[in-house]
């Protein structure tokens, strides 16, 4: 009997043994697959080349232990250039920059109309965008009416010339028609030169009442005008406007009567602060986009309508934690990042995002403080995952 059972025992130990090296043999097999970093779809069980792009394939590692875990090699953290960035509080928008442009002022346009009827003989100007001076021509005017006034002006003058003296009422006459004159648009010097002549003059040249840039012309050469027709719209440069299209999540960020930094394309100065004086309440009709107006000083008229412009929104107060809009993986299920949890090792997480610009995300909820997170190559570190397990890593997990 005792020797029988000195044969099972050995039996046993025999076929524990067997077991052991079977597990050992699989766990080398397990350890002999190759794969290629770029093309992680590309398995073999021995060290080749991949038929794709012809690199040596690298052993695969062995996978992290917990729920949405992976572990790489170095040299697949290398080549799949995966960095990580630990997570902080900042400023969703700090580094927002808006295209924009400048436009008139609209506020400060001055609209030149006709103050009696007639027809325009001449426009010295014709297109839109020039620059005028105070002073300068804009129209030559022929009209019966200013002919009339010209020769009750005359008539005037003889009187008050020959009996001014005599009696006081004539200059009062002269005072008179010469107001006439002004209020019809002639100049004080027109008046000295009419009154040295002594010959009305059949077209009058009307000058621009102050100084900047013709916007709109609505007159032209041969057309009769009636009084009070809109002949120019003048705009000013001594203030102008940058407006800028912002999209729904950066509305939040600012308000009426903040500055923010507005950069003048051409102009090598830094930025310069201007005041926002308008945010549009209602979208552009078929758009999801909102107008923001600015008030930039314009010192000696240097910047021109049309010009364009870089506006920088200011920055939150830095209550979310903040990471690059590439760390985080949207798909139906939700959003999450990935997370260094040990060496190599990679955790996936679901995240609640917030506010959202052209280059940062801010995260509500799902990470904490320091804690790194895969900034570059989170979208390879997904794909080795499912390629690995078969797997969403995220499965699982309440979304």
């Amino acid at each position: 009997m005792k020797r029988y059972l000195n044969i099972l025992l050995a039996l046993l130990i025999l076929f524990l043994g067997a077991c052991t090296e079977k597990q050992h043999e699989q766990a080398g097999a397990e350890e002999q697959i190759y794969t290629c970093p770029m093309h992680p779809q590309i398995v073999q069980n021995e060290p080749g080349i991949c038929p794709i792009c012809n690199m040596d394939l690298v052993p695969v590692s062995q996978s992290g232990t917990e729920q949405g875990e992976l572990m790489l090699s170095n040299s697949q953290i290398a080549l799949g250039n995966i960095s990580t960035k630990r997570v902080k509080y900042g400023d969703v928008n700090s580094n927002t920059i808006l295209t924009g442009k400048l436009v008139l002022d609209e506020t400060q346009t001055d609209v030149i109309s006709s103050r009696v009827q007639g027809r325009i003989e001449r426009l010295y100007i014709k297109e839109t965008g020039q620059t005028v001076q105070k002073g300068q021509p804009l129209y030559d005017l022929y009209s019966e009416e200013l002919l009339t006034l010209q020769r009750e002006y005359l008539l005037a003058l003889r009187q008050y010339q020959e009996l001014g003296k005599e009696n006081p009422r004539f200059a009062s006459f002269l005072e008179a028609a010469k107001q006439k004159l002004l209020l019809f648009g002639l100049t004080e010097g027109q008046i000295k030169r009419l009154a040295r002549s002594g010959d009305p003059e059949s077209r009058i040249t009307f000058l621009a009442p102050t100084s900047g840039v013709i916007t709109d012309i609505a007159a032209a050469e041969g057309q009769y005008v009636s009084e009070g027709s809109i002949l120019y719209r003048l705009g000013k440069l001594n203030r102008i406007w940058v407006e800028a299209e912002l999209y729904p999540q950066e509305l939040n960020n600012i308000e009426i009567g903040e500055e923010l930094a507005v950069s003048v394309q051409g102009f090598a100065e830094e930025a310069v602060p201007a005041k926002i004086t308008f945010i549009s309440p209602e979208y552009r009709q078929g758009t999801q986009v909102a107008v923001l107006r600015a008030e930039l000083p314009n010192k000696d008229d240097q910047y021109l309508p049309g010009m364009q412009a870089n506006v920088i929104l200011p920055g939150k107060s830095g209550q979310d934690l903040v990471l690059p809009t590439d760390a985080v993986i949207r798909d139906e299920k939700g959003s999450h990042v990935w997370v260094q949890t040990g060496k190599n090792t990679f955790q996936a997480r679901m995240v609640t995002t917030g506010e959202e610009s052209a280059s940062n995300i801010a995260i509500v909820s799902g990470i904490k403080e320091n804690e790194k997170v895969v900034t570059t190559g989170a979208y390879l570190l997904y794909s080795e995952f499912v390629l690995k397990k078969g797997a969403d890593p995220m499965a699982g997990h309440n979304h």
